[in-house]
């Protein structure tokens, strides 16, 4: 691999400056062919009108996108993320579904562990929010789904969920407990 693209490469993976010295480190190559190479991949990008540019911070180099891209990058990212739902994202929001209204403690209790982060992504994708406050010490926030869940599930009412039958919870509940024996054992063998 020629020089040029082997610090290409790794600023790209970096995504920060990265010290001459370092690169002639990782690339076992004398400083000053690091600067020759890193002068090439910058007239290279200007030359051949690429997106990207090769800037100079002091003795590092960094990777960046050319100004002209801004405008672009910008609508892009400000675009709505598609929310992602993950098995934990999904767990939660079957949990309120089914038991709500409910609060953030009852939601741990039947995971066995914190789900703060979770009901929080679940708000911020409007799947779920407050419904009320329960009447007890602390007055904790009761969780209930959003007209927004029941669109994205195809579902007029909560009352259209799927019945959990006795056979069925059963199932869910040994799939648990084997997925749970199974994180154990994950966690004492990195332990």
């Amino acid at each position: 691999m020629n020089t040029e693209a082997a610090i290409e490469g790794i600023l790209f993976a970096m995504g920060r400056p990265v010290d001459r010295c370092a690169l002639a480190a990782a690339l076992e190559i004398p400083e000053e062919e690091v600067c020759a190479a890193a002068a090439r991949l910058a007239e290279a990008c200007a030359r051949d009108d690429r997106g990207l540019q090769v800037i100079t911070l002091g003795d590092s180099y960094q990777l960046c996108t050319k100004k002209e891209c801004y405008e672009p990058l910008i609508r892009l990212a400000a675009r709505p993320k598609k929310p992602v739902l993950t098995n934990v994202l999904l767990e939660t929001l079957a949990i309120i579904a089914y038991k709500q209204p409910v609060t953030k403690l009852e939601i741990a209790k039947i995971r066995g562990v914190s789900s703060d982060h979770a009901v929080n992504k679940l708000i911020e994708y409007e799947l779920v929010c407050e419904v009320g406050r329960l009447e007890a010490p602390g007055r904790p926030i009761l969780l209930g789904t959003t007209e927004e869940f029941l669109r994205r599930f195809c579902l007029s009412s909560t009352e259209d969920l799927p019945e959990l039958t006795a056979e069925k919870l059963a199932e869910l509940e040994e799939e648990a407990e084997r997925e749970s024996a199974e994180t154990a054992e994950q966690v004492d063998v990195t332990v």
